[in-house]
């Protein structure tokens, strides 16, 4: 199939490059125009200087997808409604807040134009491993893009999981469950640092060890155990942890139901604290959002 590619950031810029692979046709459009130039010469696509271009270079009825930054998606929204046509869709793959899904749907429902919500995951992974697709929106808007979602995820990595807005509603629990998970293993090896043990412990080999067999095993053990790799203490990580946004509206969700969370809850309090201090913990974190996100790290002694 077509499909218009707007944002070829960490994410976009990947997720075109497979669906160029996957035997798609990928017009790209980027705030910088070098890169989607570079992409087009690269993966055999084609560069949209505009957003009139890049409509004019689709065929109707036209697919775009975006992968922008939260506060740059409202304004592409409203630049794309303005030079689309009734039967396109668009597609909304950034990491938005599912509350807003809603008003984009219907700008762009005056025009005729369909409107998907999309909770991506995968990271810097994704272009080898293949992306998991939480779809919200239309089933008939849905079928449109299953040839898209079946070159980015692996096999059974998508889904339409509801109406407008479900897509990137379990897309933040999604994140808020991944704050808990990587809490948990940031404590566990914390403990043993602070154990009778630490000197012996090989923090990589005990990765690899719980990957056989054990019921912790995951990915994120898999690259926490590559980071151990390149830096076995993790002295070269700041213990500085960031948070994008999802695991703060989880929470949110929490009090607005009255929901009991506590260890999503907790975990996002921790990041905060890691702001204060250089906890081992708090280095794991940072190095598992490094190897799973591409997200920089902090120095030691970096505030």
């Amino acid at each position: 199939m077509q499909i218009g590619m707007i944002g070829l950031g960490r994410m976009g810029l990947n997720m075109a490059r497979r669906l160029a692979r996957g035997g798609h046709q990928v017009v790209a459009h980027n705030r910088t125009p070098q890169k989607a130039l570079d992409f087009a010469v690269r993966e055999g696509g084609l560069a949209a200087g505009s957003l009139d271009e890049l409509a004019a270079l689709l065929r109707p009825p036209r697919v775009v997808w975006l992968m922008l930054p939260a506060e740059a998606v409202d304004q592409a929204i409203a630049g794309l409604a303005a030079v689309l046509e009734p039967g396109d869709l668009v597609v909304e793959g950034g990491n938005s807040h599912y509350k807003l899904d809603g008003p984009r749907a219907a700008l762009l429902a005056a025009r005729g134009v369909d409107y998907l919500d999309a909770g991506v995951s995968g990271g810097v992974w994704g272009l080898e491993e293949g992306y998991c697709l939480m779809v919200g929106g239309s089933a008939e808007g849905f079928a449109r893009l299953t040839p898209a979602l079946e070159s980015l995820a692996p096999a059974g990595g998508y889904l339409r999981v509801g109406p407008v807005g479900s897509g990137h509603f379990v897309k933040m629990i999604h994140n808020g469950v991944e704050y808990g998970m990587m809490q948990a293993y940031a404590e566990g090896f914390e403990l043993m640092k602070a154990g009778p043990f630490a000197a012996e412990c090989d923090f990589r080999a005990i990765c690899e060890l719980w990957q056989r067999g054990s019921v912790v095993r995951s990915w994120l053990l898999e690259l926490l155990g590559r980071a151990f790799a390149a830096d076995p203490r993790l002295e070269e990580v700041g213990g500085w942890v960031d948070d994008s946004g999802e695991g703060r509206w989880t929470v949110e969700l929490a009090v607005e139901t009255a929901t009991n969370a506590p260890v999503l809850t907790l975990a996002l309090m921790n990041r905060f604290r890691s702001r204060q201090s250089e906890a081992f913990g708090d280095k794991v974190l940072a190095a598992l959002r490094e190897q799973f996100g591409g997200h920089a790290v902090k120095r030691p002694g970096q505030g």
